[in-house]
């Protein structure tokens, strides 16, 4: 299966919520969206952990131990 945005988990993951919140389907299929649901979770806090990680950079500190830092955009 092709790795998926960001948006187009959200997007999926929101399908999902709306179809639990109906509370029509058969709880093998609730079971089904609630596992897909969790994963799609997992997957868009790991696409927000990377994202986070190209805006900061590592500089030393005072006493030489690596630091991060937001990246500044203007430099």
């Amino acid at each position: 299966m092709a790795k998926l945005s960001f948006e187009e988990n959200m997007m999926r993951l929101e399908q999902i919520v709306r179809t639990l919140e109906k509370g029509d389907a058969p709880l093998e299929d609730s079971l089904k969206l609630f596992q897909e649901g969790t994963a799609l979770v997992a997957s868009c806090g790991k696409l927000l952990d990377e994202a986070e990680l190209t805006v900061k950079k590592i500089v030393p500190s005072a006493d030489g131990t690596p630091t991060e830092e937001n990246f500044d955009y203007a430099e």
